[in-house]
């Protein structure tokens, strides 16, 4: 098992599980996706700069292929380079763990990592859905960035409830998708899908700009730009 040594409980380091998607193109195999790779880069950034430790899960296990639109001007910012150029930490996205070989009690933490693939393989992973439960009742913390919150949709707690149901939350808009001109390609709504399980879904009130929404251990983001934002809120509430 990943990380079987127990969380550590009163120190400074944590231990965090970044989720990032299998899934390489929509439903049409000619139009490439994958994981929105600053996305994942900014977290680990700010977490690493604290000492935590850091890894990486996947619903299947084994390569995470990149969205080619995060890897262009000027969307790939100097920590999205950063991670390109490193042979080492490719590596990292072409060995990813999966929900079977890794043990929640290590975690204090679990984040998702957003890009479009998500919307194909997150939502209906037991294997993700057991790893958050665990984490959240055991008093860890979730976080998600733009479709990340995808893998949130059916979590269930061990009393039945969605994990999402009453609870304020922030994601990728239906909007957004409208304007990125690949609304027509999604396989759901997602923001409509949240507002169906009974998140309080929020939303900035222009698009593609910061937004989080932290409503106790529960923290999202709304869409890239909202990244960094959204790590250091799950860092403010690790140190608290």
């Amino acid at each position: 098992m990943v990380a079987d040594a127990g969380r550590n409980e009163g120190g400074a380091m944590k231990r965090i599980l970044h989720v990032v998607t299998n899934v390489a193109h929509y439903d049409d195999p000619t139009h490439p996706t994958g994981l929105w790779l600053s996305e994942l880069t900014h977290a680990w950034d700010i977490f690493a700069a604290e000492g935590h430790e850091q890894h990486l899960v996947s619903p299947q296990g084994g390569r995470s292929p990149l969205e080619p639109r995060a890897l262009k001007w000027p969307l790939l910012d100097a920590s999205a380079r950063a991670w390109r150029d490193d042979p080492a930490r490719m590596a990292l996205l072409e060995q990813t763990t999966a929900p079977d070989r890794i043990d929640p009690a290590a975690y204090d933490a679990i984040y998702f990592t957003g890009g479009h693939g998500v919307m194909w393989d997150f939502p209906d992973s037991d294997g993700l859905q057991n790893l958050t439960r665990a984490i959240w009742e055991q008093g860890g913390v979730v976080g998600a960035v733009c479709h990340g919150y995808c893998g949130l949709l059916n979590t269930r707690l061990s009393d039945g409830s969605l994990l999402v149901a009453g609870r304020h939350i922030t994601g990728f808009s239906w909007r957004e998708e409208i304007l990125a001109g690949v609304s027509k390609a999604m396989p759901f709504n997602a923001e409509a899908e949240m507002v169906n399980r009974g998140a309080l879904y929020q939303k900035a009130l222009l698009p593609f700009v910061s937004h989080v929404v932290t409503d106790g251990r529960l923290v999202t983001g709304q869409n890239p730009s909202s990244a960094k934002a959204t790590a250091k809120a799950v860092s403010r509430l690790l140190q608290g």
